[in-house]
């Protein structure tokens, strides 16, 4: 009876004392596991974020970046780690849809694992050919394709957002037009880069005639008439490429193919945790400072708020899983 009494009081001062902990939350230095190199856009991001959280929440925000297997390795660990809200996840497109289409059995479930708070970015890709070749528009090369298969070629890194915007365009085009019976389909070459610098630069060089590049690298290429840029992946026309119609508006209803990030908490995290940091994370996102510095090199800022970027990473899931599937792509 005293041993059942013993633990009865100090569970129920456990109680209280756990509740004021969360309360009081952050009381300590914060860090945000980016799941890529230091230096890339992922980790732009993270950054981007880490200073004024740091501010907002009065504790020190760290980045630490744990890359490896394009964002699954840093993504696995974090998993792993205590629910205590004192380690942020960046989620994104790469680790958190297109991995479960190349692998079922990752380790983790993105819906499962992880408490979505805040999508940070989106960005588009854009359709990129060198300015030696002949196409001047999307249509003139949608027209090549299908009347010559298998004779272009293009550049692509593995699994990458624009590899996967290749592989919905392939998808997508070699649907017959309506009232057509038979097609010839849409049928190109791909040529696979460890990396997309190396792939830039034979793109630049004329080495390879096309391919899809986030809209933010492609920028100051476009701009010096270096590459040009036939076509964007976003729903909408971006602001700073406004002559570059979408392949939405260009026959491909609602196509659509993303790069985006957000932030994250690891499941388990105490719901009064979470509504803080979801509150910090909705004051930054809305702010303009954080829009100008999203939009100065193409980015969008996104629908604000854990209910909206919930919604999206379930639907990229869905989306990517299924081209990945139809498309036969193995992880490497």
């Amino acid at each position: 009876m005293f041993r059942r009494t013993f633990i009865g009081a100090v569970a129920s001062t456990a109680l209280p004392f756990a509740a004021r902990a969360q309360d009081a939350w952050p009381i300590k230095p914060l860090k945000i596991i980016c799941p890529f190199p230091a230096g890339g856009t992922s980790d732009v991001m993270a950054r981007l974020v880490a200073e004024p959280l740091t501010k907002e929440l009065g504790q020190q925000v760290i980045v630490e970046n744990v890359g490896g297997a394009g964002g699954t390795v840093g993504t696995l660990r974090a998993s792993k780690m205590a629910p205590d809200g004192y380690t942020i996840v960046q989620t994104g497109v790469g680790q958190n849809a297109v991995a479960h289409g190349l692998d079922p059995k990752l380790g983790y479930d993105s819906m499962r694992d992880f408490i979505h708070i805040a999508q940070v970015h989106t960005g588009p890709n854009l359709l990129v050919v060198h300015p030696g070749q002949p196409f001047r528009t999307f249509t003139e090369l949608v027209d090549h394709v299908r009347k010559n298969p298998g004779k272009l070629n293009y550049g692509f890194t593995h699994a990458a957002s624009g590899h996967m915007a290749m592989e919905l365009l392939k998808q997508r085009a070699s649907e017959c037009p309506k009232g057509v019976k038979e097609c010839n389909g849409f049928f190109m070459v791909g040529i696979p880069y460890r990396g997309g610098g190396p792939m830039l630069q034979d793109l630049l060089g004329g080495q390879i005639p096309l391919m899809f590049i986030n809209q933010d690298v492609a920028l100051q290429h476009v701009r010096a008439g270096k590459l040009r840029a036939l076509a964007c992946t976003s729903l909408q026309r971006n602001h700073l490429y406004p002559d570059v119609p979408t392949i939405h508006e260009s026959g491909f209803p609602n196509f659509q193919a993303l790069s985006w990030s957000g932030m994250s908490l690891i499941k388990g995290t105490p719901q009064p945790i979470v509504d803080k940091f979801e509150a910090a994370m909705r004051k930054i996102m809305t702010s303009a400072e954080i829009k100008q510095k999203l939009e100065s090199t193409g980015f969008v800022v996104p629908a604000p708020g854990a209910q909206a970027y919930t919604a999206f990473v379930k639907s990229e899931i869905d989306l990517w899983t299924k081209v990945i599937k139809a498309a036969g792509i193995k992880a490497e």
